[in-house]
């Protein structure tokens, strides 16, 4: 009898946290593929001969494309329920498109297979995140999207070290560097087909928590919740003054805070506590609820008021709270999302919750890099007035879900 429970529930066969560490290895491994593709993408272009106009027109609109489809991909995977197909497709790409950027040899393939990894981003993040957070329901929310982020930052540290190694070895040889970068793809697909076949269903985990089949499961036209517009329009603020680390590394080298060789160094300390950060509030999120997230517009403000000093100690500092920060933003914020939507619309949600990130990013680089090249007493006070603005929302936020 109890064999027979196993096999009307697919969840049973895998527990909830054995999903989120397999999953958390899934996306190490894809890290591994495509951060350590990013590492070298501005010279490898450039080696087929790219100007710096075209790598920054190629690279942005990777980025874009990255963000802004997820505003399609997410609706269709609520749409057509295809969840494990989506991140499948997604993930596939990405595996295929790098291997092939080693031997491209032509600039405007090149480009294409840049754009194309991005593509693949967008087509399986709302995906992954909904298959996630139904299996964060029965961890907790916040620690299992913290678990599942700090895994992603080991891939995002190994692939940069692994590229730069095989470099080192052949003599700035991109093929074999890039072509290494097939063996964690194939194993990403891999995993996938596995733990499809081991958990078809992973809503039966949210179901065996709530005890109830979600009413808008099958209801993609159903409006999204005021509290998450609410909620995103605080992650719009708070990302809306985050400087970038390229604003960050800027600082450090023209001021000779830094040397430029020593700047890698330092983004691989900024992913460490990048991880830790998000393990420490993933954990604290499900004790204390989205007040833990009070602390992304305080840290925010602390990166413009410490990172852009001539203090090589406490500008090296304020880079380490930018790590901080981006733990958070990576792992706890989509945690909320996952709490604040019903499963129906989830995967729209976060789609839609990116496209708000992106545009976000994007006006907060523009904003921190204008007004570090005017004031930079300037740019610190729009920063903490901006998160003033921010905790207001958040506190909205949480006044909306009691409603």
């Amino acid at each position: 009898m109890p064999e027979e429970r196993e096999e009307e529930r697919p969840s049973a066969r895998m527990g909830p946290w054995r999903f989120v560490v397999w999953f958390g290895t899934v996306s190490m491994l894809a890290d591994v593929v495509y951060e350590g593709a990013r590492s070298i993408t501005g010279p490898l272009l450039a080696s087929l001969g790219a100007s710096s106009l075209v790598v920054g027109v190629v690279t942005g609109a990777g980025e874009a494309a990255a963000l802004g489809l997820r505003l399609l991909s997410g609706p269709m995977a609520d749409r057509t329920r295809r969840f494990w197909g989506l991140a499948i497709a997604g993930y596939a790409l990405t595996a295929v498109s790098v291997p092939l950027l080693g031997v491209a040899g032509v600039l405007w393939a090149a480009c294409v297979l840049v754009i194309a990894e991005r593509v693949g981003k967008a087509v399986r993040s709302p995906a992954k995140d909904t298959l996630l957070s139904h299996a964060t329901a029965a961890t907790g929310r916040g620690r299992g999207f913290a678990v599942h982020e700090a895994l992603d930052q080991i891939g995002a540290l190994a692939g940069p070290l692994l590229v730069a190694g095989v470099l080192a070895l052949t003599g700035n040889d991109y093929g074999p560097a890039l072509g290494v970068l097939a063996v964690p793809g194939i194993a990403v697909l891999l995993l996938l087909f596995w733990l499809r076949a081991r958990v078809p269903d992973p809503e039966a985990y949210e179901r065996e928590v709530t005890g109830v089949v979600p009413a808008t499961a099958r209801v993609p036209e159903s409006r999204l919740p005021r509290a998450f517009w609410t909620y995103a329009a605080f992650t719009a603020a708070t990302t809306t003054g985050f400087a970038t680390f390229g604003v960050l590394s800027y600082h450090l080298v023209e001021r000779h805070l830094l040397s430029a060789a020593w700047v890698p160094v330092l983004y691989a300390g900024a992913m460490a506590v990048d991880a830790v950060a998000a393990l420490a509030t993933g954990w604290l999120y499900d004790r204390v609820g989205p007040r833990v997230l009070l602390a992304l517009p305080v840290l925010t403000a602390g990166v413009v008021a410490l990172a852009f000093t001539d203090t090589v100690a406490i500008a090296v500092a304020g880079s380490l709270v930018w790590g901080a920060a981006m733990g958070i933003q990576e792992s706890t914020l989509r945690a909320t999302v996952a709490d604040l939507v019903p499963s129906g619309r989830r995967a729209t949600a976060y789609g839609l919750f990116a496209g708000v990130v992106g545009a976000a990013s994007l006006a907060g680089g523009a904003l921190t890099g204008g007004l570090y090249g005017y004031s930079i007493p300037l740019l610190i006070t729009v920063v903490v007035a901006i998160q003033v603005l921010a905790v207001a929302l958040l506190a909205a936020t949480r006044a909306g879900r009691r409603h």
